[in-house]
């Protein structure tokens, strides 16, 4: 293969057409178009369709693009390698996918120990659905997944689980809201305008059954997989909102609001999902290691 051909189809997926990734390059959209026509005549493959005036990937594209990133940051690595002065060690490359419902702010405070080793780490995130990480780490372009799930047997993907610990839930708002409630918590809640994890995080369930259980009946006015742009709404006093406990400081000090009450009966589990039954990945060892004595310990 013409890896030439290769890295034209590459910035053209990234940058996202054919007259931007010719700019980037210093080259015609008709030779461009012609390289990657040449790619695709020797792959057998359609990498692009026209969709409008746009480009869009193919299926085969997509898997074409996944090895090409790979490829092509594999080849910076080794440059950077090269010139680095001193012979200084290399860095440990360590790749991890978290589940996009995981709260961004406690991803942080567990992948944060990886960083703090002794030799230098290059970690490389990355976010999206938990079957989809799990697929990921199958085929080894993962070290390790962080979820607030466990992997079960109905997933046949080998892989342990190691759990790194749990917290109960609180429940926040902004002052002025917390001042337009009435009564205490949680029957404050009823009627209350709330915001809510989406339906893929573990803890909605929980918190369904609990306000039943209640005979709570609050107001639900919006849903989001995303955690950090649920406290944002939360901040401008759009509804209550939940997060866990273990970060109840940092929320309150981040998005300036109020703790309503908390909730022992709500509790968000966490686990590190790797190949290894038994951890030796310097990485992962040092995030099960601090989750559990640390962050987790209380």
């Amino acid at each position: 293969m013409n890896f030439k051909h290769l890295h034209y189809f590459w910035v053209t997926a990234r940058s996202g057409g054919i007259v931007k990734a010719g700019e980037q390059l210093h080259t015609s959209p008709q030779t461009l178009s012609g390289q990657i026509k040449l790619l695709e005549e020797r792959l057998g493959r359609k990498l692009f369709r026209k969709s409008g005036r746009n480009l869009e990937l193919t299926e085969d594209g997509r898997v074409a693009l996944g090895y090409a990133d790979e490829i092509f940051s594999l080849g910076a690595e080794l440059e950077a390698a090269l010139r680095q002065s001193g012979g200084g060690a290399r860095a440990l490359e360590f790749r991890v996918g978290v589940a996009d419902s995981v709260a961004k702010s406690v991803a942080y405070r567990l992948l944060e120990p990886a960083m703090d080793l002794e030799v230098p780490v290059r970690l490389i995130g990355m976010e999206g659905k938990f079957p989809e990480l799990l697929a990921q780490l199958a085929l080894q372009r993962l070290d390790l997944v962080i979820a607030d799930e466990p992997l079960t047997r109905r997933i046949s993907v080998k892989a342990f689980n190691h759990a790194l610990g749990a917290s109960p839930m609180s429940f926040f708002c902004a002052p002025a809201l917390r001042r337009a409630l009435k009564g205490a918590f949680p029957h404050c809640l009823h009627g209350a305008p709330m915001l809510i994890q989406g339906a893929a995080s573990s803890v909605r369930q929980q918190l369904e059954g609990w306000l039943a259980r209640q005979q709570i009946q609050p107001r639900i006015v919006g849903e989001f997989d995303d955690g950090a742009l649920m406290m944002a709404f939360g901040r401008e006093g759009r509804g209550v909102f939940m997060s866990p406990s273990v970060l109840e400081d940092e929320t309150v000090a981040q998005y300036g609001v109020q703790v309503l009450g908390r909730s022992e009966e709500l509790v968000e589990e966490f686990y590190a999902v790797s190949v290894e039954r038994r951890i030796t990945h310097p990485a992962v060892a040092a995030i099960t290691q601090a989750a559990r004595d640390r962050l987790f310990h209380a």
